[in-house]
């Protein structure tokens, strides 16, 4: 791996959860606590390798439809998982940026992200998106939204203009996109960001992506050549 071509910015599609869990026998919730340790663990390493963004789809607008008992623990992981790094985040000067419907999340949740984005807003080190309730055309809309409220001149509206209204407003897009669990397609993930990105789709479940596996994506992405359509 060629230390000096690591991607900027990695997004990850986390998938594969419940299904690492059902081939166990166990409980769903068993598979997205195994995936919350295994995101610890690749988002360490993207650190230790120079990834300078990390934005991971944790939770999408369609997944309000699952179980009242799922949607229930997950929000519950989040809070506890932000409650845990958030020393870390100021440690280490990480960003913390939540993309989505913030306002639908339960209100101690919700507060929580509040307030951990403001208290690392000015840090430089390195960015955290976290997708949570979160879809793609919906964060188009949203920009969509915000452009006719300020009655923006049509004339004056540019890619880089319209690219200040998203979640990722100020941030270069993702290099490299990964999906795992062998489903392939982005979910709604990240669609006005992720036209030049590379793609790897990963047959690994996420609880059983290692850090090894990402040094190998890695090295695929490094091999690849990126015209950007010259």
């Amino acid at each position: 791996m060629d230390k000096n071509n690591i991607p900027r910015h990695i997004a990850i599609i986390m998938d594969g959860n419940r299904r690492w869990a059902k081939k166990r026998g166990l409980p769903a919730f068993k598979g997205h606590q195994q995936g919350y340790e295994q995101f610890k663990k690749i988002a360490e390493h993207c650190s230790k390798l120079g990834v300078k963004i990390l934005t991971v789809y944790a939770f999408s607008l369609e997944n309000w439809k699952r179980s009242r008992r799922e949607v229930f623990f997950l929000m519950n992981l989040f809070k506890k998982g932000l409650q845990e790094q958030r020393d870390y985040f100021r440690k280490n000067k990480i960003k913390l940026n939540v993309m989505g419907q913030i306002e639908r999340l339960p209100d101690a949740l919700k507060n929580l992200v509040y307030k951990i984005m403001a208290e690392t807003k000015n840090n430089k080190e390195r960015i955290l998106n976290l997708a949570i309730s979160y879809g793609g055309r919906e964060e188009i809309l949203v920009a969509v939204k915000k452009i006719l409220k300020e009655k923006t001149s049509p004339s004056k509206i540019s890619e880089k203009i319209f690219s200040q209204y998203l979640y990722t407003a100020g941030q270069p897009d993702p290099d490299l996109v990964i999906r795992t669990s062998g489903e392939e397609r982005l979910s709604g993930f990240l669609p006005w960001q992720s036209v030049y990105s590379e793609l790897y789709f990963s047959p690994k479940l996420w609880p059983d992506f290692t850090e090894n596996d990402l040094e190998e994506v890695i090295k695929e992405f490094q091999n690849r050549q990126r015209r950007f359509g010259q």
